[in-house]
């Protein structure tokens, strides 16, 4: 028998017992899921962060914890975790982000805004360009990021990536370290940021790297709030050098209501709804994960604890 701990708020218990018992049965396992399992007898912890877990230490005999969060800033710096640690990437996840991503690039490509907002009786002739003409960056080629580049690819967008080492996606000219950064955003009208929340990317996005973009650039955050220098940001709105921002993510969620994002004429707030991990699809990956465990095989998604991803 497997144990399974499921460490999370209660409300995950209704949300994953039943999926995340098919899956496991799906893959062979004869596991014992349960959110009360005894310290001494877990196998494989399924976590998400909360404050009724913070010491791993009395897991003695866990092989893996395994993240329901594409995200693990909360967790990867966590001294008491000494075993294996993976994130999520669930194709759910994925495709709600590819859709929320190629959304608003098409929304800000076609000058959506003007139409749908703006209706007083002047014909304004103003046809955009095809997506050919129209350079797209993405800072970060993850699986998320490459993805969401692969399909704008698709769509015949001028595309750029960025990431912390190099990588190569067919179709988009890639850039890596801090003067690529610089080349990536050099001229591109639309940004996309889907990098993961480390020192290295706090304020990735400023001022400086905001004055390169086209003037009017048009940034879509559905990544990590602490990317963006909100301070630098709001100035580049005020000043036109960003014609408009959809912000997805925030330092402090929920947004504060004074927060002067709400306000700002040019800013969009969604809020944290690009994409969601999906309890049927997550649960497939966790009991893949626990399988190739079992069965000796590397793990999929192990978090690099150096880099913090």
């Amino acid at each position: 028998m497997i144990n399974v701990l499921l460490a999370a708020p209660p409300a995950y218990w209704d949300e994953y017992e039943a999926p995340l018992g098919r899956a496991l049965d799906a893959a062979g396992l004869n596991a014992n899921l349960s959110m009360d399992h005894a310290p001494e007898d877990v196998d494989y912890i399924v976590y998400a962060p909360h404050k009724a877990l913070q010491d791993f230490s009395p897991f003695k005999r866990c092989k893996a914890v395994l993240s329901l969060w594409a995200g693990v800033e909360k967790i990867v710096g966590n001294q008491s975790l000494t075993m294996p640690l993976t994130r999520m990437v669930d194709p759910g996840l994925k495709k709600g982000m590819v859709e929320f991503v190629t959304g608003h690039v098409l929304r800000y490509h076609l000058g959506m805004d003007q139409h749908i907002l703006v209706q007083d009786g002047v014909w304004r002739h103003s046809p955009p360009p095809l997506a050919q003409d129209r350079k797209v960056t993405v800072l970060g080629l993850g699986e998320l990021g490459q993805t969401c580049a692969e399909m704008l690819v698709q769509f015949g967008f001028q595309v750029r990536g960025w990431s912390r080492s190099q990588r190569q996606v067919a179709g988009v000219a890639c850039f890596s370290g801090s003067d690529g950064l610089q080349e990536a955003l050099r001229g591109a009208e639309i940004v996309v940021l889907l990098l993961p929340d480390t020192p290295n990317t706090e304020n990735l996005l400023d001022a400086q790297a905001l004055a390169v973009l086209a003037h009017g650039a048009k940034v879509i955050n559905p990544g990590r709030g602490p990317l963006i220098d909100d301070k630098a940001l709001l100035a580049a709105l005020d000043s036109g050098q960003v014609g408009h921002a959809t912000l997805d993510v925030f330092r402090v969620e929920p947004l504060p209501a004074e927060h002067p994002y709400w306000a700002h004429p040019n800013v969009t707030v969604t809020p944290h709804i690009a994409s969601e991990t999906r309890a049927d699809t997550a649960s497939e990956v966790i009991a893949e994960n626990i399988r190739r465990a079992e069965a000796g095989e590397p793990l999929l998604f192990v978090v690099d604890r150096a880099a913090g991803y």
